[in-house]
């Protein structure tokens, strides 16, 4: 008699459980609620989730809708494009225009490839780190020291939570000497100028032995990109 209650009790779940078959997928909330809009979408990674909601806010861009993607796929770039290809399928012919907020974020050119079959336009450069400084500034960073690790607001914020956490440096030490052995210099490139995140970045760089240097960027190409943005495509 317990047994059949167990069962019933179970409901559906358990009976997909022990049956062997799997649960329908979740539909996307999210796209289901979408309707066509003159809005531009800006499908964005989380880790420019303050600074695009920052922008859009003091721009008064009314015509801007924003949709952000975890941070946390940085740790493995081919889900980036993974991620967007479900999003974009979800949103394509209900904006005016669709802007994807990442660089090439270390997908190798497959993000490229993606963006070229539905034609639509990503921020310039590499990675944030790029767009953040200015292509030609980074590179004059980049020549000066190429073992340079570089940091923004949002990564000194997140590094225990993304890198020393999501990396399992906390659990396994050895690893900071694999992923940090061949960087000389910390680099923070701050969006803000924060105190308090100036001394966490000089912190993380004692943490890795290495020798710190900070440079104040603002929002760089970021601002430039979103003016560009109307609703009018």
């Amino acid at each position: 008699m317990k047994g059949e209650k167990k069962k019933r009790r179970g409901g559906r779940k358990f009976h997909l459980i022990n049956s062997g078959m799997k649960a329908p997928p979740r539909a996307d909330l999210w796209s289901e609620k979408l309707e066509k809009s003159d809005m531009v979408l800006v499908i964005a990674c989380g880790a420019l989730a303050k600074e695009i909601t920052v922008l859009t806010r003091l721009n008064n861009w009314t015509h801007i809708k924003t949709r952000f993607l975890p941070a946390k796929l940085h740790n493995e770039p081919q889900k980036i494009t993974e991620q967007l290809r479900k999003n974009l399928i979800n949103a394509r012919n209900k904006f005016s225009q669709i802007f994807v907020g990442y660089a090439d974020c270390g997908t190798g050119g497959q993000l490229d490839s993606l963006l070229d079959e539905f034609g639509i336009q990503r921020l310039p450069g590499a990675h944030c780190y790029e767009f953040f400084s200015g292509s030609q500034s980074f590179t004059d960073m980049v020549e000066d020291e190429p073992g340079s690790f570089f940091l923004t607001d949002f990564l000194v914020k997140s590094f225990d939570k993304l890198i020393w956490h999501g990396l399992k440096i906390n659990s396994h030490p050895e690893l900071k000497e694999m992923y940090f052995k061949n960087y000389k210099k910390l680099v923070y490139l701050g969006q803000t100028e924060n105190p308090d995140l100036q001394t966490q970045a000089s912190e993380i760089a004692e943490r890795l032995g290495l020798t710190y240097e900070y440079r104040f960027t603002g929002y760089g190409e970021l601002s430039t990109s979103l003016s560009a943005l109307t609703a009018t495509g």
